[in-house]
Parts: structure tokens; sequence; C-alpha cells
């Protein structure tokens, strides 16, 4: 058999999925159709060069050739697949959206795009999606205008353009609430969120969920008319009327208000501005998506969520091979311990708990067993989790652990003193890492036989949501341990940063003058929610008392006080009443008290009446962070301003629509940064002078 592009093409294809007639009519760049003998063609997807399949403006232009050729080859139908084994389409092509400009240029060639969409939905044969991973924004904006969807069980299907400061713009905004539950669809739309197949049938997204060896049958079904379909939906009609989304919308917009203030992330309020003027006009509101896509697109906080998506790709992208790491030892049972083992766990690997407080295992357990019924999808995906996390009573799970990681109290004696116990018990090639949030390892790793297999795992609270992980080397750390670390972050779905050790590591040294800076304006009288509501109007996602009762602030005043015994930078001394707050066991969220009081939901329980804050305030609060970070910088701590930028982003929520705060230095000027430094530092002392690292950025030496 001679060898052509065909067979190569099929041989390569990942086995066990039934991608259609081995009888090629064309293969294309980044697909190929066929046709079987029962007259059904099948357009394969499988972009060239790349692990997963996204659309591109070549892409598009393929697709639009294929469907000429579908419309002239006398096909019964059409099926729509992809051969990628991780999904269908996982959406656009990002990187066509970085460094837009022009709303103009883009509106061109999205009404292209429209064009070819518009083709697919206009085909007078059945059309068929099979849909198995991802299907994602773009693919399933291909996905909608098929007569069928069948989903294959390990589908997932969703719109998360929100997330990039967009909305959907290749007609899910009309397409969408036309086919399921309006308000649903909306909901989808405006918050990004996945749904997964069986969830996506209940919805009416897809028609049928089956196992792979089943999608033949399922598509010659559909085909011939006989598949059974549960579309349509009463509210569709009630919300075809203006008065009903108008009251709908008032509703959204009041809850995107809590999430996503106008100000700074338009796009929810431009995608429920297109429903509610144009809902029951598809026309119109295909032709309003458009414009406002094109809009989005071009403005600087779609640009600047964009980078934060390549961010987020960079760190995800260092993280080399396989760990090797199937079972994991946590020791210490506190909300940080027993959520990394609760989170290690849920991700397929063998987990082993200790404490010397038997109740705090228990506890933990019981923490992990609620996270696991609200965050997993299936009965048997629960048991098996909490299978795979066991309680051991008597550590003996060290000596089978491939990885180790120490979470017990943030003082370096009791640390060294577990290190001391279980280093002789440890597999010969096991890493022992620790969660510690700012004590070099260089004082950790004292008296310790293995120091090269030792590294820091900083994980932040909460685990399950601060995707960062800081992967924290020092001198004597070896490489094929770190390499291990960065990988296991990876097998967890944690994005690894590296950085030096040094005393608070990165985040939390920046974010140390952040808040002793918070709890200075608190000592002068300023209103606590003030104070918050000046770090919100950034950006942030909570102000910095808040998050200090959050962290908790006895780990906050424990950190502090180690700083400012490490380091020369100028942290403010810590307000005597409120080291009295810690002592009396007022630490914050976790005692239901502490700089706020809380109720028994876990909420903070804040005054509305507090003054607006002053001009002055957000730089006061946020510049001498970023003061900090180009400190960091100077010093090596982190090797360049992408992975500080990530690294502060994602564990501390740093503003994402400004792009990490060395982007936002850049775009406000690092000549602004310094001027504005110098004159805090006249007004309220040398703890704003101006770090000796802006002068390499480009700024006044």
């Amino acid at each position: 058999m001679p060898v052509t592009k065909a067979s190569v093409w099929k041989a390569l294809a990942p086995r066990n999925m039934d991608l259609g007639p081995k009888d090629t009519v064309k293969v294309f760049t980044h697909s190929r159709l066929s046709k079987g003998s029962d007259d059904i063609a099948w357009l394969v997807l499988d972009r060239a060069n790349e692990s997963t399949n996204t659309l591109s403006e070549a892409v598009m232009a393929e697709l639009d050739t294929a469907l000429a050729d579908v419309e002239g080859m006398g096909a019964k139908g059409l099926v729509i697949r992809s051969a990628k084994k991780g999904g269908f389409i996982a959406g656009a092509d990002i990187r066509d959206f970085k460094g837009v400009t022009e709303a103009g240029e883009v509106e061109t060639r999205m009404r292209r795009a429209h064009e070819i969409v518009d083709r697919l939905a206009a085909l007078s044969i059945p059309t068929v999606a099979v849909i198995h991973g991802h299907c994602l924004g773009g693919g399933l904006e291909i996905v909608l205008p098929c007569k069928f969807r069948i989903a294959v069980g390990d589908a997932k299907l969703g719109f998360p353009e929100i997330r990039l400061g967009l909305h959907p713009g290749l007609g899910g905004t009309f397409r969408l609430p036309a086919l399921i539950d309006p308000v649903e669809a909306m909901t989808m739309m405006l918050t990004g969120k996945t749904v997964h197949a069986k969830k996506a049938k209940a919805l009416g997204l897809v028609d049928a969920v089956v196992e792979e060896r089943h999608v033949k049958n399922a598509v010659r079904a559909a085909v011939a008319g006989k598949m059974k379909t549960d579309r349509g939906n009463w509210k569709s009609g009630v919300f075809g009327l203006s008065p009903a989304r108008q009251i709908a919308a008032r509703q959204m917009r009041t809850e995107a208000e809590k999430h996503a203030p106008k100000k700074h992330y338009p796009a929810p309020y431009r995608l429920i501005d297109l429903w509610e003027e144009h809902g029951g006009d598809a026309k119109a509101m295909q032709r309003a998506e458009i414009t406002s896509f094109s809009e989005l697109l071009a403005s600087e906080t779609a640009q600047n969520l964009i980078r934060v998506f390549f961010l987020h790709e960079r760190l995800k992208g260092t993280a080399k091979g396989e760990s090797g790491i199937r079972h994991v030892h946590v020791i210490g049972s506190g909300t940080m311990g027993g959520d990394i083992a609760a989170w290690c766990a849920s991700h397929g690997l063998h987990v082993t708990l200790t404490d010397l407080d038997r109740n705090a295992i228990a506890k933990a357990i019981g923490r992990a067993a609620e996270f696991y019924d609200k965050k997993l999808h299936s009965g048997i995906e629960r048991r098996d989790a909490l299978d795979r996390l066991i309680p051991d009573f008597d550590g003996s799970g060290v000596a089978k652990a491939d990885l180790v990681i120490e979470a017990v109290a943030e003082k370096a004696d009791v640390k060294r003193k577990v290190f001391d116990a279980i280093a002789p018990k440890m597999k010969k090639d096991a890493i022992l890492a620790t969660n510690t949030s700012s004590i070099p390892l260089e004082v950790l790793r004292e008296g310790l036989a293995c120091p090269d297999r030792l590294v820091g795992l900083h994980f932040f609270n909460p685990v399950a949501k601060m995707e960062l992980v800081e992967v924290v080397a020092h001198d004597r750390a070896s490489q094929t341990a770190l390499d291990r670390a960065h990988a296991f972050c990876s097998a967890i779905e944690r994005l690894p940063a590296a950085v030096k050790s040094a005393p608070g590591f990165l985040v939390n040294r920046a974010l140390t003058p952040y808040l002793t800076e918070a709890f200075v304006m608190l000592d002068e009288g300023t209103p606590k929610e003030t104070i918050d509501r000046a770090a919100e109007d950034f950006g942030m996602p909570m102000g910095p008392i808040e998050l200090g009762d959050r962290v908790g602030l006895d780990i906050g005043l424990e950190v502090v006080r180690m700083l400012k015994d490490k380091l020369d930078d100028p942290i403010p001394d810590i307000p005597a009443w409120l080291a009295k707050k810690v002592e009396n066991g007022e630490t914050g969220r976790k005692a239901g008290k502490g700089l706020y009081a809380y109720d028994d939901k876990g909420k903070p329980k804040k005054a509305s009446d507090a003054p607006a804050p002053s001009a002055e305030m957000p730089d006061r609060l946020v510049l001498p962070m970023l003061n900090t970070c180009v400190r960091c910088l100077r010093e090596g701590i982190v090797k360049d301003e992408d992975t500080l930028d990530g690294a502060m982003i994602f564990a501390t929520g740093f503003a994402p629509f400004r792009g990490g705060p060395m982007h936002y230095a850049r775009s406000r000027g690092v000549a602004d940064i310094q001027e504005t430094l110098k004159r805090l530092e006249q007004k309220h002392g040398p703890r704003f002078a101006p770090d000796k690292g802006w002068e390499a950025l480009g700024g006044e030496t």
C-alpha cells in the first residue's frame, strides 16, 4: 500500500476514536473530509503542528472550503469531530487576538467568520457535531449551528471569553439562548463556567451522551431523524418579550457587579445589554455582537486579560516531564495541610495525612468530603478521592511517599524537629517539601542530611482557588528535585512559579508593605471599610484588611516580624493593639473575629456608612507593593517581570485587568511611579523611598 498523506494522517490519529470512513475525499492542512458507503460525510479537525484544535483564520478558511465541497458531494449528512485526543476545539486562537488595537479591522474579520458559520447553519442536510473533551468558546460556536450534538462521556462545554474581557463573538450570544433556557445560557456566558456532558444533556445543549463505541450508531440515528431530542423551553417564549428580559437583565447586572465592577470589566454588561436590547431578534443581535466584540477586543482591559492568559500558559509551560510522584505524605492537618492533601487526592494521587492531633486529622477529612461533594461530578469520583485520602495516625506513610510536604506551624525550630524525625524514614529518592510561607530554606536545612532534596512548595490559601505555588530553590537543592516539584504542580493543576529562597520569597514579601500600610492607616483612624474600598476601587478582589483576616493575623504578624528581622526593607512597626488582638485569639476569619467580626457563613460584617477613600489612598497601598516587586527583581528573587506578574495575579488576585504589577507600572509610566513615591516619602516617611531598581526599568537616575 503506498504511503499517502491520508494514510499517514490515519495512522497518527488517536486510537479507539471513530474518525469516520477510511476513504478520504480531501485532505486539508488542518482537517480531512471523507464520505463512506452510507453517504455520510465526516469532517475531522486536526490542526497541524498543534496539540489542540483552535480556530485561526486559516482554519476557518479551510472550514469554508470544506463546507463548499460538502454542498457538492451529495452527502446525506455531515459529521464534524476532532482527531485531537484532548478535545474538540479549545476556542479561538488567542494568539490572533494579541496586540489588537483597531476595532474596525476586527469587525471586518468577524463578519467573514460569521459568514462561514452561517454557511454551516444553512446546510440542508443533517449536521452532527461529535464532541469529546473540551469544547470551548469558538469551538462551542461551531457546534451550536449543527442540527444535532452528540457528547462523548468526558465532554466539557462552555464560553470562557468573559475571562478575557470579551463575550462570545461568533454567534454564541444569540444561538445559545435560542437553544436552551435563556437564563441558563446567560449564566454560562457571564460566569465562563463549563458544563459536563450530563449537565449539557439536561440543559438541552447536547442531544445525546454516548460512549465512544456507540458514536457511529448515534450518528446514523441522528442523520436518519431517529434521534430523540428534548429541545425547547417555555422560558424562551417568555424572554422573547422585552419586559421579561428587562427584569432579568437588572438582576444580572446586580449579580455581575458583585464580582466584576463595570468600570474595570465592561464585557459582562455589554453582553447583558445585547441580550436585553436584541434578545428577540437574532439578526439584530448578530450585528450588535460583532460590533461589541470588536470594540471589546481592542480595549485595554481585554488586551491586559489576554496578557494574563499568556502569563498563565507561560507558568504552566515551566513544568516539564513526569514528576514520578504517586504517593504524597502531608504532615500537619490544619487548614493548609489538610487542604493540600485533599487537593492532591482529588487529582489521582495516593495521600497519607498525619498530625499529632487526631481530631485535626478528622476535621481535615471532613473538610475534604465537603469539598468533594461540591466540586467532583459523580459519586464514583467522590468515593475514589476519599479512598485515596488516608488518615495516618502513626505517620507510617512517610516511608512509602515520593513526596513529603511539611505544613506545620510557621516556626523554624518546629519545622526542623519534624525534618529530623522524618528524614531517616524517607525513601532515598523522595522529595522533602516545606509549605513555609516566609522562612528561608537555608535556615530550615540546617542539620539536614539530604539538603539537595529539600524544596519549597508554598501553596496559597484557599488551596482550591489560588492556582499559584511558589517553587522555592536554594543553592544546595538539586535541579532534579526542582524539576520534579514543577512537574508535580502541573500534575495537580497548579501553576509553579520559580523563586529563590529569601525571607518571604516573592509573594509574601511584596504583600507585606501593602498589608502593613493598611495597618498604619487603621492606626491613624481611617475606617477599615474605607481602606478596603480604596484597594477594591483599584481592582483588588478584596481589601488588605479583609485579606489580613483571611490569611490569619497571627500568620501575618509572624511573617512581618521575620521580614523586619531578616531584611533591610523599610517595614512599619506593628501597632501594639494589633499584636494584642492576636494574643487574645482574635486572629481573623478562622477565629470568627479579627479586624472584622464574622457571621456564621464566614462573611465580614462591614459598616455601610464609611466615608469614601481619598484619591491618595490607592497609591499609598499599592505603590509600596510595586516598590518591593522591583526590589525582588533587582535582587534576583524572581528572574523576570512576566514570572513576577503571573505570580502576583495568580497568588494574590492582583487586579487582573491591569495585566500585573510590573505591566501596570510600565503602562502608567516608571517615572510617574517614582515621582509619586517621592511625594509619598516626603509626606509619610522613608518607607516610600523609590527602590534603585526603578532605574534599570528606565526610570530616573
